[in-house]
């Protein structure tokens, strides 16, 4: 089995962790408990590290005007955007070999997306939806890390390409230390695959800038490739785009396999295609294949298994926007 780095994960403290929300409750959640043992965690609740206690009254953003935005405790009218923009600045500028963030979805402060922002304390009407104070921050000092809201995990798509990408950025982190182009290479080569899955325009990219033509101290190349790097894995890899990688691996061994084989394989990736089988059948078919073949170099390519097989799940809610 594949030897996997370990990522360094914030996660909202009340996914899982502590007793921290408004009303005192802790939410039980299946992806973090299925990422216990794999990542290092670091739990945050910024509305507790402002000193607001446990339990407490709701906060709303509400409509400041001219396009601002104020956190506001509407009970007590006690406004806390300051304190929050301060924690949250001082937090995340603290954070030192992160490769992602989970957060709780459509919070006042950690939601990503979605989330309410009203039309005054004493009204109650949305009047549009915004992200949460600390999940700005968070997108403004870390934005190309795996960076998901827990309500979203439980789409397939999303959740095998946050994990990908989680599992992906640590191990790169770990080449950004060693400082060294030789390393570097053998990341691209062993991703090569995955890679073109995402972009294969970016991949190109991305040959260029570790072929350095232009003898580039290696903490440019390294730069330039973190780059490329963010760029390719900001959105979900397509189907469409699976299915030329799949074909690329499949071709080769086309010379080692008859028509039959050949045929049922295409069938295979036809019904792929249409929706009527998961992925996963295709890359079985490919990683038997890999086995038989005793190829070495296909042996190595982290698209066959990119995360920690004890995380895979192939439930999906059927809910959530895969290409957004």
């Amino acid at each position: 089995m594949s030897r996997f780095p370990v990522p360094r994960l914030v996660v909202s403290r009340c996914l899982e962790f502590e007793e921290v929300r408004y009303n005192g409750a802790v939410i039980p959640d299946k992806a973090v408990q299925r990422l216990q043992g794999f990542v290092d965690f670091i739990p945050v609740c910024p509305e507790v590290e402002i000193g607001l206690g446990v339990p407490r009254e709701v906060i709303r953003i509400v409509d400041g005007g001219e396009d601002d935005e104020k956190l506001i405790q509407p009970k007590t009218g006690e406004e806390l955007t300051g304190p929050m923009k301060e924690f949250s600045k001082a937090f995340i500028g603290s954070l030192s070999d992160v490769d992602g963030f989970l957060l709780k979805n459509r919070s006042p402060t950690c939601g990503v997306q979605d989330v309410k922002v009203y039309q005054s304390e004493k009204n109650s009407q949305v009047v549009r939806k915004t992200t949460g104070f600390f999940a700005k921050e968070v997108l403004n000092q870390f934005g190309g890390l795996a960076i998901e809201e827990e309500g979203r995990m439980k789409n397939f798509t999303l959740r095998h390409h946050f994990l990908t990408k989680l599992f992906t950025l640590a191990d790169f982190r770990r080449i950004n230390k060693e400082k060294s182009l030789k390393s570097l290479q053998a990341f691209h080569s062993k991703n090569k695959y995955l890679f073109m899955a995402y972009h294969p325009g970016t991949l190109k990219l991305m040959g260029r800038t570790l072929a350095n033509h232009d003898h580039l101290p290696i903490d440019a190349v390294l730069a330039h490739y973190e780059e490329h790097l963010y760029q390719l894995l900001s959105k979900p890899a397509k189907p469409s785009a699976h299915v030329n990688v799949c074909q690329h691996i499949a071709g080769y061994f086309k010379n080692e396999l008859n028509k039959e084989e050949k045929r049922n394989f295409q069938s295979l990736v036809r019904q792929y295609s249409e929706e009527k089988v998961p992925l996963s059948a295709v890359i079985s078919v490919l990683r038997s294949w890999v086995a038989r073949f005793d190829s070495q170099y296909l042996q190595q390519q982290t698209y066959f298994e990119p995360y920690p097989e004890e995380l895979v799940e192939i439930s999906d809610s059927g809910k959530g926007r895969a290409y957004s």
